[in-house]
């Protein structure tokens, strides 16, 4: 089992791939609250994600509305709305 170490949150990864996809859509989500906008290459090096399943969990959330995208220059950033 793996666990990503955030302050203030412990995650668990389980074998469940959407267990999985909701615990890094959870990361994040507490990532972008406590750093606000940021690209998805800084998102996965500061979360210590896999970059698919920070792919897929950020899928998730935008699926759900819950996150805006920005080009600034040549990157992307995203944010919580």
């Amino acid at each position: 089992m793996l666990y990503y170490l955030l302050p203030g949150l412990v995650v668990m990864e389980s074998n469940c791939m959407s267990d999985s996809i909701g615990n890094a859509a959870g990361v994040i989500w507490k990532f972008l609250d406590a750093n606000g906008a940021t690209s998805v290459s800084k998102l996965t090096k500061d979360t210590g994600l896999e970059t698919k399943l920070a792919q897929r969990a950020i899928g998730w959330l935008a699926a759900e509305g819950k996150l805006m995208f920005e080009m600034k220059g040549r990157t992307e950033t995203i944010a919580l709305k």
